[in-house]
């Protein structure tokens, strides 16, 4: 259902009917994870989400303790599991914009559970990429 409106690296923006045409950049990587950042305007938050079909035993609506940690700094929280066409992952959602220019700024993030790291991604070009689904996101009205 995402309507894209562009790229940026490996990073693709989108409006994402579902929640209130909310824009998102989104990127699939090596080691299998696909990953969502963006504004959900019906809830008026943020979200990132994770998903890996090596992720066995995540259940849909179940809380998972998580870390992020991006260059160090580490963000401690709660992901809902989910699973979007048969993949596996958590929806991390936030209420601050410290945690998306974070991610803009920094250049690794690593998910972690209680098991140590689950994935790690390189973020370049994440700067670029919010910075238009920003725009993007000002020119939904």
């Amino acid at each position: 259902d995402l309507v894209s409106v562009g790229t940026v690296g490996a990073w693709g923006i989108y409006v994402d009917p579902t929640m209130g045409n909310g824009c998102l950049i989104s990127a699939e990587f090596e080691d299998g994870s696909d990953v969502r950042i963006g504004f959900d305007r019906d809830a008026g938050t943020g979200y990132m989400m994770a998903a890996n079909a090596a992720w066995e035993g995540i259940e849909e609506g179940t809380e998972y303790p998580i870390g992020l940690d991006l260059d160090g700094e580490v963000y401690e929280g709660k992901g809902t599991g989910y699973i979007l066409d048969d993949l596996p992952g958590v929806s991390i959602t936030f209420d601050t914009i410290d945690f998306l220019m974070d991610v803009a700024a920094k250049n690794t993030l690593t998910l972690t559970n209680d098991a140590g790291p689950v994935m790690v991604i390189d973020l370049a070009d994440s700067e670029a990429a919010l910075l238009q689904a920003i725009e993007c996101q000002d020119n939904q009205g």
